[in-house]
């Protein structure tokens, strides 16, 4: 008889086979198009993911709060709508001299200081220039806009802006994502979900910028951020890139190998499927993943196994050049080097029609 919970659970995860995963669906039907396998899942992650349900658009109502002229770009403080009674947060970052219908970015930071870090506001407001960065630095989204990308960093639930006045009290690194999280979960719906839905809405407000092309919209993520880049682009085909750094695992490898916070978990779904499963519902759209050699949260054992098995739904899909990856020498940090490389050469070139 097995006392150890821990051990019973790693066996319960280790027979489980997902029952819409690529390797099984291939398996039971060899005739299966990689398209419709992709819309079976599609739809099922939508039902298990429950605030995808919505169909019902609440009008976005987006308000410009403030607007600040730094160098080489405007920031503006956006907030907007994104379900009754939820309202989002975030900055949107215009190059000078930025034409219409522009590559843009969606950057979505992971746990920490939120949204503030990634555009280079430090905790005492000072506000880091562009190019002022090493070769490993969180500020992603400043980093976009330097490359030239109309970008809008979005602040996450329970981060930042976005936490309760509980979590504001106990330091600037605090989140709430445990409290919230368990009430997702309380009523039937998970974390995951209500993020990726915020994702969805601030990719609605890119598209009506005249900065923005709307069919080369990129989503990238560090870390948690990195969950809700996957997760959006896989539900929400309107995503042309996706970079996703310090994430890209398997489950079993991952989130139920360590320590994670709660917001990392969707009830039943690895029933339906196994996290590569996921990023394969991105092709044959543009996916770049990456991962630290010392990631100990996402390890990299995990993320070697994970590409391979995304690579095999791109090759299927005759669009390997459309998936690229990088490993790199640090633990679990954005590094972005090939994952820019990869986004000036690809997404750049993907001009709308």
């Amino acid at each position: 008889m097995e006392l150890d919970m821990r051990a019973y659970a790693a066996r319960r995860v280790a027979e489980n086979r997902p029952r819409l995963a690529w390797a099984t669906m291939v398996g039971e039907e060899p005739g299966l198009r990689p398209e419709d396998w992709q819309e079976i899942l599609r739809q099922n992650l939508r039902m298990q993911l429950k605030p995808l349900n919505l169909t019902v658009r609440e009008p976005l109502e987006p308000v410009v709060h403030e607007t600040v002229r730094l160098d080489g770009y405007r920031r503006e403080t956006v907030t907007f709508t994104t379900r009754p009674n939820l309202t989002a947060f975030g900055y949107l970052l215009i190059p000078d001299d930025c034409p219409p219908n522009s590559p843009a970015a969606l950057c979505l930071p992971g746990h920490g200081r939120g949204v503030d870090s990634i555009v280079g506001i430090a905790e005492d407001g000072s506000q880091r220039g562009l190019g002022e960065w090493g070769e490993y630095q969180a500020d992603f989204a400043l980093q976009c806009v330097a490359r030239g990308f109309p970008t809008f960093a979005l602040e996450q639930i329970s981060f930042g802006h976005r936490r309760d006045e509980r979590a504001r009290k106990e330091g600037p690194g605090a989140s709430s994502c445990v409290r919230d999280s368990m009430a997702a979960l309380t009523l039937g719906e998970c974390m995951i979900g209500w993020r990726v839905w915020d994702a969805m809405r601030a990719i609605d407000y890119l598209a009506t910028r005249p900065e923005v092309d709307p069919k080369r919209i990129a989503v990238l993520g560090i870390s948690g951020g990195g969950t809700t880049a996957l997760f959006t682009a896989a539900l929400d085909v309107r995503v042309a890139a996706c970079v996703v750094s310090g994430y890209l695992n398997t489950f079993a490898d991952s989130i139920l190998a360590v320590p994670h916070c709660v917001d990392n978990f969707a009830p039943g779904i690895l029933t339906l499927c196994e996290m590569p499963d996921v990023a394969g519902l991105i092709a044959p759209r543009l996916l770049f993943a990456e991962s630290g050699t010392r990631d100990s949260i996402f390890p990299l054992h995990g993320f070697e196994k994970a590409t391979r098995y995304v690579r095999q739904i791109f090759e299927r899909l005759r669009v390997p050049e459309n998936l690229d990856r990088e490993v790199f020498e640090n633990d679990h940090v954005f590094h972005g080097k090939g994952a820019f490389e990869f986004l000036n050469r690809r997404l750049r070139g993907a001009v709308t029609p």
